[in-house]
């Protein structure tokens, strides 16, 4: 029951973020994503460790790894960069980037620091992490990545 109150207490807290940002200027959105680096969800490593233990998904989450593996795009569909990150727990995650979307991260190397906001889904091996661009029809929360300082939506 703890697990779920906090899972409910984050979705929450999230979607009340969400509404915040939206509703600002792209500058003023930019500032709130650079303020947040600082405190980059601190507690996203449990909660996403607790979402791949209880297999969760549809989780809008922010946070940051580390760039583990640069893996071929996905070009069946809409085209995706992808890349592996594992977090400080240690626990690895798919990022897949729809570059249909948003900007390719051209000069992503191994190793690299990268933050991220968009939405779990669960897998066996970790999980994905989607959605890391702006929605064109305004229906889901707009997600992002960034990257050296440079913000990819």
């Amino acid at each position: 029951m703890n697990k779920l109150l906090l899972i409910v207490a984050v979705v929450f807290a999230g979607y009340v973020g969400l509404t915040q940002y939206a509703g600002r200027s792209s500058n003023d959105q930019a500032e709130i994503i650079q303020n947040s680096e600082t405190t980059a969800n601190v507690g996203s490593d449990s909660v996403l460790a607790n979402a791949f233990k209880n297999k969760t998904s549809n989780l809008q989450i922010e946070g940051k790894g580390t760039v583990a593996k640069i893996l071929k795009d996905d070009t069946n569909g809409s085209r995706h960069q992808r890349f592996i990150i594992r977090l400080d727990s240690g626990q690895t995650l798919l990022v897949a980037h729809n570059i249909d979307l948003a900007p390719r991260i051209n000069d992503l190397r191994e190793g690299d620091t990268l933050m991220f906001y968009g939405e779990y889904e669960w897998s066996s091996k970790g999980g994905v992490i989607h959605w890391t661009h702006r929605d064109p029809s305004g229906r889901h929360a707009a997600g992002w990545l960034k990257h050296n300082g440079q913000l990819y939506q």
